[in-house]
């Protein structure tokens, strides 16, 4: 099984033309929202642990992977409690706001680290940055199934080596760093012009 990057899935989950074009095509492009992101990132990345007066141990970009789901990454910040508790936390530059894309995102995160130690993790987080608040996540068995179904989809995308069809969300659409390369208003177009000639009559 080809591994995927953890971080793979939120953009999957956010357009899989998206992931596609980065994929498949090797396309990227910074925007104000990658670069903040980056820049958030950064700055998580530079301590490598700490230990907190609570006795918290505090661990920064720490790699994980599953063998049995074909992931590989890292978490931003991983929190582990003196009573055994695991606690991950993904940085976003955003203010607090609820994105399923994120919230796969993490999940995935939680299910490689199950693997790895051994725990059960149920609660995560993610920080956002943009409001300075977390936002408390459960890794319910939904939320799991979604990490499952996205990886699938994500396998097909690449065995068939094609673009996916653009979003109709024309708002991710014009905050998205890769609209030029994507065109998803043309895309558009021209999927609904081989549609009306796939039922036209005359042709």
């Amino acid at each position: 099984m080809d591994q995927i990057n953890v971080s793979a899935l939120n953009q999957y989950a956010y357009c899989p033309r998206r992931f596609a074009l980065i994929y498949l095509e090797g396309q990227f492009e910074q925007n104000i929202h990658t670069q903040r992101g980056n820049a958030e990132h950064q700055r998580v990345d530079r301590a490598a642990h700490i230990t907190t007066r609570h006795g918290v141990r505090v661990e920064y970009a720490l790699p994980i992977w599953s063998d049995r789901l074909g992931l590989i990454g890292k978490c931003d910040v991983v929190e582990f409690a003196p009573d055994g508790a695991v606690y991950p936390v993904e940085y976003k530059h955003g203010p607090r706001r609820a994105w399923i894309n994120d919230d796969v995102q993490l999940a995935a995160q939680v299910m490689c680290l199950e693997e790895m130690l051994g725990v059960v993790i149920q609660v995560s987080a993610i920080f956002h940055a943009g409001s300075k608040r977390r936002r408390e996540v459960a890794i319910d068995a939904s939320l799991r199934t979604s990490v499952v179904d996205t990886l699938a989809a994500m396998r097909v995308v690449l065995a068939h080596g094609k673009l996916p069809p653009p979003i109709d969300e024309k708002q991710r659409c014009r905050e998205c760093s890769l609209h030029e390369h994507c065109q998803p208003a043309v895309a558009r177009v021209d999927i609904r012009a081989a549609r009306a000639a796939l039922f036209d009559p005359e042709a």
